[in-house]
């Protein structure tokens, strides 16, 4: 009965997320990752170097990166904290209370994030790719960042530095339900100090790690969709046999 409950309060919830995605920020496409093994392996050096210092991915092993064409010597020399092994979680460092006492909230973990972010909005990398490119400075929040995706996030911009220093541009219009009102239009942003990368470099390289991101959240999931195209070719065979085999028996019925 408590489990029939839970799984109620899951459905009535997922509907909200969706809306509250709808609703929001429109996300853009991110761009395939999934068979450019190149992409991948800079992807996962990006999410070594900038993201685990907060999150984990702990259902993901460093010596699964195997899986991406890297050898497990350049797991070691380029993937990996001192004192690590190949073998190891991908943990991080940060104790929940210190995070919880820096950001306010624990920053969780990343390991089926692309999945989890998913809605009819969009896929989970679309989610990422737009949210990680839309942070921009905002003095009133205690990181100094904000973002249009999430809107008063926690997160500071971890990639600032490759991305440079963005504002974003609003202007003041009539609320088109309630001319009485006003309300805050979203029209842009705008560049005030460069980063190490143009702006195509900087989506390029938030493609590479949103492209590892949503690999990492299935590992398999191109060897799942090779066997897919061979069930469905061996059904449609089987479907087609049993029809003439069917069509057969009953002519010798009649």
């Amino acid at each position: 009965m408590k489990i029939a409950k839970k799984l109620l309060a899951i459905l009535a919830f997922v509907p909200a997320l969706a809306l509250a995605s709808e609703g929001g920020f429109p996300l853009d496409k991110a761009p395939d990752r999934q068979t450019n093994m190149a992409a991948l392996q800079h992807g996962a050096k990006l999410f070594v170097n900038y993201c685990l210092n907060c999150h984990a991915a702990v259902s993901m092993r460093y010596n699964r990166l195997k899986d991406l064409g890297l050898t497990e010597e350049q797991i070691k020399q380029n993937l990996l904290f001192s004192g690590d092994k190949v073998g190891d979680l991908m943990t991080t460092a940060l104790a929940p209370k210190d995070a919880k006492a820096f950001f306010g909230v624990v920053p969780p973990d990343l390991s089926v994030i692309s999945r989890a972010k998913s809605s009819s909005a969009g896929t989970g990398g679309d989610y990422l790719y737009t949210y990680l490119r839309t942070f921009y400075k905002d003095d009133t929040r205690p990181t100094g960042w904000n973002n249009m995706v999430v809107p008063n996030v926690a997160m500071p911009h971890v990639l600032w530095e490759l991305q440079g220093i963005q504002t974003a541009k609003f202007v003041e219009e009539t609320d088109p339900h309630d001319a009485a009102k006003k309300v805050h239009k979203f029209v842009g942003f705008e560049q005030v100090k460069p980063g190490t990368l143009n702006k195509i470099e900087y989506d390029t390289a938030v493609a590479d790690l949103v492209g590892y991101m949503e690999w990492m959240a299935e590992p398999a999931q191109q060897t799942r969709k090779r066997l897919g195209v061979w069930v469905l070719l061996f059904l449609s065979a089987f479907a087609l046999l049993a029809w003439r085999l069917n069509a057969s028996f009953w002519k010798e019925v009649k």
